[in-house]
């Protein structure tokens, strides 16, 4: 049976090459992202494989609906990638300076947009007992300063996926952080000099809910 995803900002960075293994492995593919033209290259650049690019932004319920269409325009998703994300003002903002309009936007971004392209998708990841890949970050258990409002919403985001595991017996919720990535939205916080410099990474360790029977597939940090 050929395996279908859907993959939210998936024009540069981890999405980006998400999407080409996939298609390298045979997967048809739904792409999104807010910049058409690095989308539309991105999609090219997969050569002869089924992909069907969708610009636009996540937090637009219109968008959502048609990418939501695609996806079932397929048959079901097996796989839901929500890797689009926001990083809010920068620079980055202390809590006690942070416009609360914006905070609000972010949220809307990074928290209720994947829920909401969730609950679209779930009829037929259900069906074909699919898969849910949050993208998350260490921001959000890790007390970084101007960091807070970023945090807050990958927080959000993984308690959702804590909860999926469990409410969602026949779909598999994974949430991850994949690690500092030299991508441009960290470019755009701390500096792409910054940005480029190697880091030591953390041992990865399982979470408790990975154990659990009623959270089948369930996983957590990677970082």
């Amino acid at each position: 049976m050929t395996r279908n995803a859907l993959i939210t900002g998936a024009s540069r960075g981890l999405g980006r090459a998400l999407a080409g293994a996939l298609a390298a492995d045979g997967w048809r593919l739904v792409l999104t992202a807010r910049g058409a033209e690095d989308l539309e290259k991105a999609a090219a650049e997969l050569g002869h494989a089924a992909v069907t690019a969708l610009p636009g932004d996540v937090a637009d319920p219109g968008h959502r609906d048609r990418l939501a269409e695609a996806a079932a325009a397929l048959g079901g998703l097996d796989l839901l990638v929500n890797n689009a994300s926001g990083l809010g003002p920068t620079p980055l903002p202390k809590l006690a300076d942070y416009p609360v309009r914006e905070l609000l936007d972010l949220f809307s971004v990074n928290v209720l947009a994947p829920l909401a392209l969730l609950q679209l998708t779930l009829p037929g990841l259900r069906a074909r007992r699919g898969a849910v890949v949050n993208i998350s970050s260490d921001a959000a258990v890790e007390a970084y300063e101007g960091w807070g409002g970023y945090g807050a919403t990958k927080a959000a985001l993984d308690q959702i996926s804590n909860v999926l595991a469990v409410e969602e017996p026949d779909v598999a919720v994974w949430w991850l952080d994949p690690g500092e990535m030299n991508t441009r939205m960290l470019a755009d916080a701390i500096g792409p000099g910054e940005a480029g410099a190697p880091r030591p990474r953390r041992p990865w360790s399982p979470p408790s809910s990975a154990s659990s029977p009623s959270a089948r597939g369930a996983a957590g940090w990677c970082t």
